[in-house]
């Protein structure tokens, strides 16, 4: 066979997104069955978890569009949908319950919406049962039956959850006159709200019952997916995302076969979560895994759709692009170069067609991957710095401590070269202390992949063992994708890297490795400093308190009055938690003290003024517990939200 049969200018392998990669068709046609899709496919598993660009949104997308033989409803928030949930609060529950109760009213929605449809398009010749068409006028009376954005849904379930005015005349129950009519007959935000919500889901339960063909179809698959692009790494996105998992394990049970929910979540986001409940998940968890055997085969499955030939794993391999690039097969010499998920691969198969084309290459040359391979380094030590820039600001400033020496580094060295410029992280990121230490940055370069670890015979890395990396371990290892970026050519590099990363004067310099500028900082809430944590907490308090002022029926006057302290300790918070540092915790907790003996000295007052059962003076009595439990030392998801015990 002759090379011109697959010219490389017709060769490609894919988008970077699985949105876009599914509009062009290549997602559609060419994608690849794995275990994590089997399992959401079939409902073995109920959330799918894996690293940025392992294929979540791509088995997201492709159930969507027509992998699912059901009904599906796609959920994904953006950052206005996220900030509406952030700042959903009800009084007497903690932020992971309040938050579960938002979730559960869209996914009720979203049933209710498709039992009324499903009643209409498939069981249209029968007379429609009573408890579908009081699900239908509920839909009517409240808003929901025409199309929405999902923030205008939100918006529109928050304000009638925290207000009790959802309209349930459908199922028999008046809804509240007013907040104040509700507050007279419950005293509880959070009480209203979930006996509005069972009262709404009972009704979606009564008309799947009424239908009675949950069996013989597919159910409901409710998709939830690109969570990350509301996640912060603060106590309200703990919340939001724990609320979600609450909410979809509850929709799943309530509903029992009519609806099902998948989540597809970041792995670093998951690990994040801290909750009392977070052993139940256990059995619906499935892990997002790739060999480099599955990825060789989607690289031969794209190539075969774009050349519109039937290719061979031998034709791809030795005609398309070489057998071999420096003695080593051109499948694994391209594996050990990337990490091992469908992104990358894409990404560097295309860099190196794109090579060759700019270079006039019928086919893919060694001289063109192993110019791709010096760029593809690039890109991935650049995005690597990105991916964690949340929880590690510092990255690209450690990373410069690896230039231009070996790519194995004992721990000692690492240790003297990370000592040189600690003072300097410090100083650009205090909030960060408990991190920068030598023991911490270890921990933190092996987890994300930065880094292995010798052991036994062979190099781990992260994704290897479930093991993290240990404190006797002394021999590590710079992943291979990132030597050509950092210059590691060799084995053992000798002295401590100098250029870039250091001054004229001897002075190591923080963050100017050309490779990573751009990257931008964001501050963080979990992985910083405790006196940072118990500032974040104090000032999620206040922000929910005046929240609720802006909800209540208190007197004008009286709100002003009793908000204006609160509005002068949440700037206060806000300008120390700016600069705070390790050495600060006295301080802070100091301030956050204060705080508490605040919130009850104006609850009390509220409660004098003839207001004692106002969802106001609930929520200070509410935070001023649960910022007690904080200063005691129970840091977690939702801990500063108050609950009503």
């Amino acid at each position: 066979m002759q090379h011109a049969q697959w010219p490389v200018d017709r060769l490609f392998f894919g988008r970077d997104d699985a949105e876009t990669d599914f509009s062009s068709g290549l997602l559609r046609r060419g994608f690849q069955p794995t275990h994590a899709y089997e399992a959401a496919l079939t409902g073995r598993k109920s959330l799918v978890i894996g690293r940025k660009g392992s294929g979540k949104s791509a088995i997201c997308a492709y159930l969507a569009e027509g992998g699912y033989p059901g009904r599906t409803a796609l959920i994904t928030p953006d950052d206005a949908a996220g900030d509406v949930i952030r700042r959903f609060e009800l009084q007497g529950l903690t932020a992971d319950t309040a938050k579960s109760l938002i979730w559960r009213y869209i996914f009720a929605v979203h049933a209710a919406r498709y039992v009324t449809d499903h009643a209409r398009l498939v069981h249209g010749g029968l007379r429609t049962p009573a408890p579908v068409r009081a699900l239908r006028n509920f839909l009517d009376a409240n808003d929901e039956a025409g199309d929405a954005k999902l923030t205008e849904r939100l918006r529109r379930g928050a304000r009638r959850l925290q207000s009790a005015s959802l309209s349930l005349k459908a199922f028999g129950v008046e809804a509240a006159a007013s907040a104040e009519g509700a507050a007279r007959e419950d005293f509880s935000e959070g009480t209203r709200a979930a006996r509005q919500l069972d009262t709404l889901e009972a009704g979606v339960r009564a008309a799947f019952a009424a239908l009675d063909c949950a069996g013989t179809h597919e159910p409901l698959l409710i998709l939830v997916d690109r969570l990350e692009q509301v996640w912060r790494l603060d106590s309200e996105s703990h919340a939001l995302v724990t609320g979600l998992l609450l909410a979809a394990k509850y929709a799943t049970g309530s509903y029992q076969q009519a609806v099902r929910c998948v989540l597809f979540v970041r792995a670093d986001i998951y690990d994040s979560l801290n909750f009392a409940d977070g052993d139940k998940f256990r059995s619906d968890e499935v892990h997002i895994q790739w060999t480099p055997a599955a990825l060789k085969d989607l690289a031969l499955t794209r190539a075969r759709i774009s050349l519109d030939s039937p290719l061979d794993h031998e034709q791809l391999w030795g005609f398309v692009f070489p057998s071999a690039i420096r003695g080593e097969s051109t499948p694994d010499y391209l594996a050990r170069r990337s990490l091992a998920r469908p992104r990358d691969a894409i990404q560097f198969l295309t860099l190196c067609r794109d090579t060759a084309e700019l270079r006039g290459h019928s086919t893919v040359h060694e001289s063109d991957v192993l110019e791709a391979t010096e760029q593809f380094s690039r890109w991935k030590l650049s995005d690597l710095a990105k991916e964690y820039n949340v929880g590690f600001p510092f990255l690209r400033s450690v990373f410069a401590l690896f230039e231009n020496s070996g790519y194995e580094v004992r721990r000692q060295e690492l240790e003297e070269r990370f000592e040189r410029i600690r003072e300097a992280l410090l100083e650009s990121h205090p909030s960060y202390s408990e991190q920068l230490t030598p023991q911490a940055i270890v921990e933190a370069l092996f987890g994300i992949g930065f880094l292995g670890v010798r052991r036994g015979d062979g190099v781990v890395h992260a994704g290897d063992s479930p093991l993290p990396v240990q404190a006797y371990e002394n021999e590590l290892h710079v992943h291979p994708c990132f030597r050509p970026a950092l210059n590691c050519r060799t084995r053992r590099g000798g002295n401590t890297p100098s250029g870039p990363g250091e001054d004229a004067d001897g002075r190591v310099s923080v963050g100017h490795t050309d490779f990573l500028r751009g990257v931008t900082t964001t501050d963080a809430a979990f992985g910083v400093s405790r006196a940072a944590r118990l500032l974040d907490e104090l000032r999620g308090s206040c922000e929910r308190v005046l929240r609720q002022f802006e909800r209540s029926a208190l007197p004008t006057e009286l709100q002003y009055e009793m908000s204006g302290p609160v509005h002068a300790v949440l700037g206060h918070a806000t300008l120390l938690r700016d600069t705070v540092g390790t050495a600060d915790t006295g301080r802070a907790t100091l301030h956050v003290s204060s705080g508490v003996s605040l919130f009850r000295v104006l609850g009390r007052q509220i409660a004098d003024q003839g207001f004692p059962d106002d969802p106001v003076r609930l929520r200070l009595d509410d935070e001023a517990r649960a910022l007690d439990r904080v200063l005691g030392g129970a840091l977690g998801g939702g801990v500063g939200s108050g609950s009503s015990g």
